[in-house]
């Protein structure tokens, strides 16, 4: 399936945040409050973190620590880490891949399409968001 980024996030309403952070000088905070703000919900994931509460939401340590369906998941990992994060959206059964600016992944892009999901890299879903102006569908 191939969408625009733009596509992507309009028709997505629950988030997994890969690598979502405490600290609010990070982008792996700051984006996922901003897109929170806009009625996504946000699920963080953090091994460092798990157990603790980030966004109202119980940090999972990983992404298959994620019970309900999730429409997307928002990536804010190095580059190398990106294959295993798209092997473990796949097996939640998430509809997209993003990788947040910066992040680029040939392995990562090649298990998402022969997963049949789509998948975005080196992009800002905060920028998307706003250059869109959108807001979580309801």
């Amino acid at each position: 399936m191939t969408s625009s980024p733009r596509d992507i996030l309009a028709r997505s309403r629950t988030i997994a945040v890969v690598g979502a952070s405490r600290n609010p000088d990070k982008a792996g905070h700051d984006i996922p409050a901003e897109l929170q703000r806009f009625g996504f919900r946000i699920i963080p994931v953090n091994p460092n973190a798990a157990g603790t509460t980030l966004f109202g939401e119980p940090v999972r340590a990983s992404l298959l620590d994620v019970a309900e369906p999730v429409d997307l998941v928002d990536v804010f990992r190095p580059s190398r880490d990106a294959p295993e994060i798209a092997r473990q959206a796949v097996a939640i059964g998430a509809r997209a891949l993003w990788l947040q600016s910066g992040i680029l992944s040939v392995e990562a892009r090649r298990i998402a399409a022969a997963a049949g999901m789509d998948y975005v890299e080196d992009r800002c879903t905060g920028v998307e968001r706003a250059l869109g102006q959108l807001r979580a569908p309801d």
